[in-house]
């Protein structure tokens, strides 16, 4: 019988999968790295077969090349991708562009601004439990509507990264209900289901995927996905998830106010809740498991901030030890980076001031100041963002009792205590952080009975708690009321540098 569970992620600089024992037991895992492509300003896109398909059949003919394991001892199946992303599909199912990314693409604006002005920003709000951003796909709808006539006729479907997987292995259209919540105003958050209340303004419902739970099945692979995976036909596939709920589910964060801060390309924060605390600033979506809700919200550029210094400021440095030495270099400068203040608002700003014409500010350079200073600076001004995010959950009421980090971001541990210290919080680094695709694994136990939550227990054990230095927060709290009021001085000069500077 087969015994082995699937777990397949795909990230917006790489994919990873890992395949696993019923005990969590990891066996194999394979990366594939690819690239985001930005074709303007403010845009952001991947291409559905040559990134996110081409990564699923490379891992899966790696992992299942039968040294010594193959599709035939694989019993489940969970998948789960950078969302929500908006892809439109023709009737056969293909692709009509690339893939429209979440948050950090913000070409939607125009189209924000107009349904906030014909259905009323409070009427959305009050309907979808959060206000749109650069992180709703109703607008990017609407942009393809409004920009792309050409792919609006033919368009028969609209999806997202993992729900196209999933179409692509199993021939079923289903989405997770978590980033279905992010396909504002289209879904009503009170019932956790499509409506039309709004839809006329963008979009027939009917065009859009049917709605699961995350562990749930969703179908089975197809004649087809196995041909191209080497997974066996008629293998159970879970309806997956967003990547950063899976991530969540990686490090046990399931239980009411558990949160998860995730450091990757962007940083995602997950709340788990019985009951939705809508608020304007963050957002409010259904969560993995039914009855579920998550408070969650996302900062638009932290990982891929200090990518982008690696590769434009730092080029002298080897690729294989550039990090470890920038981040060597930010451990000997003292907190506040010598005077500095960096706003990480590099592509746009998410939660909690969902400002997609934020831009990057680095504010008290002199002559004086190094390398060293600048990066230390960018690592406070992601931290500062997160301080900024977590004050936010705690004033509108949101339980925070366990705090959770994972990601690329836990592997320096001067970035963790960073956080820490600016933000007064513990975090804890579970043992084993392989990432959504080990949640995506459980998920897989879950969805074919193999699994029940309370096997958690066995699959992740914390590894260490990163406590604050309260001394260093003092001196932050100082820093940290300078960063809010530099976006709000500077906010004016961005928004028309944004327009054009004229």
């Amino acid at each position: 019988m087969p015994k082995l569970l699937l777990g397949i992620d795909v990230g917006t600089y790489s994919s990873k999968g890992v395949l696993a024992e019923a005990d969590g037991t990891v066996l194999k895992t394979r990366i594939v790295e690819h690239k985001m492509d930005i074709p303007q300003q403010g845009w952001a896109e991947q291409d559905a077969d040559s990134v996110w398909w081409a990564d699923v059949v490379s891992i899966c003919n790696t992992l299942l090349d039968g040294s010594p394991y193959s599709g035939e001892d694989v019993a489940g199946v969970a998948l789960s991708a950078i969302g929500p992303c908006v892809l439109p599909l023709d009737a056969d199912g293909k692709p009509l562009r690339p893939g429209i990314l979440y948050g950090v693409d913000t070409r939607a604006s125009d189209e924000i601004d107009h349904l906030n002005n014909k259905l009323g920003e409070d009427a959305i709000y009050e309907f979808s439990g959060m206000s749109l951003s650069s992180q709703a796909a109703g607008p990017k709808i609407l942009w393809i509507k409004n920009n792309e006539p050409d792919i609006w006729a033919k368009t028969d479907h609209i999806t997202t990264a993992s729900s196209y997987l999933v179409y692509k292995m199993t021939g079923e259209k289903i989405m997770d209900r978590h980033t279905a919540s992010h396909y504002m105003p289209l879904m009503d958050i009170k019932t956790l289901e499509w409506s039309d209340h709004f839809s006329e303004e963008i979009i027939n419902t009917d065009k859009l995927p049917k709605l699961g739970w995350s562990d749930e099945i969703a179908g089975q692979v197809s004649k087809a996905g196995a041909k191209e995976t080497g997974l066996k036909e008629g293998t159970p596939v879970a309806v997956g998830a967003v990547d950063a709920l899976s991530e969540g589910i990686s490090v046990g964060v399931t239980k009411p106010g558990d949160l998860m801060i995730m450091y990757g390309s962007t940083a995602f924060f997950i709340l788990v809740l019985d009951n939705p605390v809508p608020d304007k600033r963050m957002w409010t979506v259904g969560g993995a498991f039914s009855g579920q809700y998550n408070l969650a919200a996302g900062m638009a550029t932290t990982g891929s901030l200090t990518r982008w210094f690696r590769d434009e400021l730092a080029g002298d440095l080897p690729d294989n030890t550039a990090y470890q030495t920038l981040f060597d270099e930010a451990e000997n400068v003292p907190p506040g980076a010598n005077g500095l203040i960096l706003l990480p608002y590099f592509s746009g700003e998410r939660t909690p001031i969902n400002d997609p014409k934020a831009r990057g500010v680095i504010a008290g350079l002199t002559l004086s100041h190094s390398r060293a200073d600048i990066y230390r600076a960018i690592l406070e001004g992601v931290a500062y963002g997160i301080r900024h995010n977590v004050e936010t959950f705690q004033n509108i009421g949101a339980p925070v009792e366990r705090i959770v980090a994972v990601g690329g971001g836990t592997q320096s541990s001067t970035w963790l205590q960073i956080v820490s210290d600016i933000v007064g919080i513990e975090q804890e680094i579970p043992a084993q952080t392989i990432g959504a695709s080990y949640g995506n694994a459980f998920l897989a136990g879950l969805a074919t009975g193999i699994l029940n939550e309370e096997d958690l227990k066995t699959w992740v054990k914390p590894e260490k708690i990163i406590k604050p230095n309260l001394e260093k927060k003092k001196k932050y709290d100082h820093f940290y009321k300078n960063y809010l009021a530099l976006y709000q001085q500077t906010k004016g000069i961005m928004h028309n540098l944004a327009d054009g500077g004229e």
